[in-house]
């Protein structure tokens, strides 16, 4: 009996089922009927309109030259644009230290390029006012200091960073990302030593050749992406004893090659004249913050300017980024421009100028790439002389 009842239950259900997907089958056709009448009407989509007969196959892109194809470059690089980000260390401007394959020491690279302007920061060759530059020494020892500095002062201020800071990756990224230029601040061994004391990394009179290089050696690779070295430390050590010296030859030899400038922090400090004839190096004319009070500061600023005004350039050292030092350079850089001068690096004073860009200079260099008068032309340029003071 309940079996009966049962079927009889699931009869209306079957009926049910089968009604629906009647219905369903009825919807899809009229659907796909409508839709058939509407495209008849509408007409064919338009096909798109064929290639011209003359086109060609556009041609794949050209790979980019391998890098021992660069074309040589000249030493004078044009500069960057002023306040941009100072390039990251390239590989192709390194080579292993000797005897210390983890080591990196700058090079001229194999296309003729100069660290000196590779890394140099921007400005306006063609702007014809009066150029001051300030280097700042000893960056990276308080690094609360140099951090104000860094973001504080203009990005033309070129900074010195001391070989005895013991952490200064941060700094190095946050002075490229703002725009300064960077030195290499080398020790040697200053007048009054043993009472001031360069460190232990020190070039001294009384070492051998071959250990001042060993020492310079370690120093130039301590960290990578600079313009150059100089021998302000801050503190008033400015290697003066070590500068005088038959030693200071080797080691101005050693950056000309590397494709370094130099800036002697000694105030019209003049080289042995067997420094090198590719030397690029030019003298501070004025160190500002000694001692680092205000009034000292701002007239040893006036006494740039009028220096500048008077040869056309003049060049200036900060012995340390002390808060006063920054603030007076900050104050002093804003109102530059309203007295007629401009701030520029210090390679835009030291490191090989572009050529004007009305006369272009001939090369002198025969289809292979030769200099015929026999010249090196990886070599770098000897520095321009000074104005007379």
């Amino acid at each position: 009996m309940a079996a009966r009842d049962s079927t009889a239950e699931a009869e209306p259900r079957r009926s049910v089922a089968w009604r629906a997907l009647g219905w369903f089958w009825a919807v899809v056709l009229v659907g796909t009927a409508g839709g058939a009448g509407v495209l008849q009407y509408l007409g064919p989509l338009p096909s798109p309109p064929p290639a011209p007969a003359s086109a060609s196959p556009a041609a794949p892109p050209a790979a980019a030259p391998a890098a021992s194809q660069a074309m040589p470059l000249p030493d004078a690089l044009p500069p960057n644009a002023p306040g941009t980000r100072i390039a990251a260390p390239d590989p192709a401007l390194l080579e292993p230290a000797p005897g210390a394959p983890n080591a990196r020491l700058p090079r001229i690279g194999a296309d003729g390029r100069l660290p000196m302007r590779a890394y140099a920061a921007g400005y306006d060759p063609a702007d014809p006012r009066p150029r001051v530059a300030v280097l700042l020494a000893n960056v990276a020892m308080g690094e609360q200091d140099s951090e104000e500095a860094i973001n504080t002062l203009p990005s033309a201020v070129s900074l010195a960073i001391s070989p005895y800071a013991q952490h200064p990756g941060r700094l190095l990224e946050l002075a490229r990302a703002t725009g300064h230029e960077m030195l290499v601040g080398i020790p040697m061994e200053p007048q009054g030593y043993p009472i001031n004391d360069p460190g232990p990394q020190a070039l001294m009179t009384g070492l051998s050749p071959a250990e001042n290089a060993a020492r310079l050696d370690r120093v130039l690779s301590l960290f990578a992406g600079y313009v150059g070295a100089t021998g302000a430390m801050g503190n008033g050590l400015r290697g003066e004893r070590y500068a005088a010296s038959e030693q200071i030859t080797p080691m101005l030899d050693t950056l000309a090659r590397r494709g370094l400038l130099y800036v002697d922090p000694r105030p019209g400090g003049t080289l042995p004249p067997q420094a090198g004839a590719h030397t690029v190096s030019r003298a501070v004319d004025v160190v500002l913050d000694e001692p680092p009070l205000r009034v000292e500061i701002e007239a040893k600023l006036a006494q740039l300017e009028k220096l500048a005004q008077d040869h056309g350039s003049a060049l200036a050292l900060a012995g340390a980024p002390s808060p006063v030092t920054t603030a007076r350079l900050a104050a002093w850089a804003a109102g530059l421009a309203q007295r007629g001068l401009v701030l520029v690096p210090v390679s835009a004073l030291v490191a090989p100028q572009p050529p004007t860009p009305t006369a272009a200079a001939p090369t002198g260099k025969d289809p292979t790439g030769k200099d015929p008068t026999g010249k090196d032309p990886t070599a770098a340029a000897p520095p321009a002389k000074d104005p007379p003071r």
